[in-house]
């Protein structure tokens, strides 16, 4: 895609599945909703491409900044840049007029992550795809035991619900789950950053390359996929 950033082992797995679906629809100029899309790292290279860009985002100072990176990339009359939560999508966007929404680590964060579901279904034309991309659980607790730190992996460990001072976190099967109900068709769910973040950053610095060959191989790949930091699910509403 025009303008995407470098593929690098931390981002490669969701550019590849947007990719996917923007070279099905290659020649549609695209209206991409990105919620908590905080300073455009995903929305600046979809407008670089020729699309129309909303961000939502709760805070003014990440918007500040989109809106100097959107400048700096001469696409700012491509975005538009809307200031809320994520669980105000439904009142920021009207129904039926997104074609792809972007919702990336926004539902750990909500009070209601299926009434977030529900309103991207309703704000997406039919056959639109959502890309969803949530805290996993279960890659949370081997990291915290890799950092030595075991009883807090064993109360994460314990169950979905979280913790005291703790986010919200999915797996695999409870975030396909949240999808489905909210009426979505999953097409893919992938691990994201799968190894990149256990290793000590010298060593996924000296071969960058091989990190993002492994975590691209190794996303859609059981028991690989289920260990990841993210999981990132691309799920589409009827057409």
């Amino acid at each position: 895609m025009a303008g995407a950033p470098p593929l690098t082992a931390r981002t490669a797995v969701i550019w590849a599945a947007l990719r996917r679906e923007l070279d099905r629809r290659s020649g549609e100029k695209l209206h991409v909703v990105d919620v908590g899309g905080g300073t455009g790292g995903f929305a600046v290279p979809f407008a670089d491409a020729g699309h129309s860009v909303t961000v939502i985002d709760a805070s003014p100072d990440a918007l500040a900044s989109l809106a100097r990176r959107a400048a700096d990339a001469g696409v700012a009359d491509r975005i538009t840049a809307l200031q809320g939560d994520g669980d105000q999508i439904g009142a920021l966007i009207a129904p039926g007029t997104a074609d792809i929404v972007l919702c990336h680590s926004v539902l750990e964060e909500v009070d209601d992550p299926a009434a977030v579901m529900a309103a991207i279904n309703a704000v997406l034309r039919r056959g639109g795809i959502a890309s969803i991309v949530v805290a996993n659980r279960v890659g949370a607790v081997l990291a915290r035991v890799v950092a030595g730190q075991a009883r807090a992996a064993s109360d994460l460990l314990a169950g979905p619900s979280p913790v005291a001072g703790e986010r919200r976190r999915f797996d695999a099967e409870s975030a396909a789950a949240l999808v489905r109900a909210a009426g979505f068709t999953i097409e893919a769910i992938a691990g994201v950053r799968v190894a990149v973040d256990l290793m000590p950053g010298a060593l996924a610095d000296a071969d960058p390359a091989g990190v993002l060959e492994f975590e691209l191989a190794a996303a859609s790949l059981p028991p690989f996929r289920d260990i990841a930091t993210q999981l990132h699910i691309l799920a589409r509403v009827a057409a």
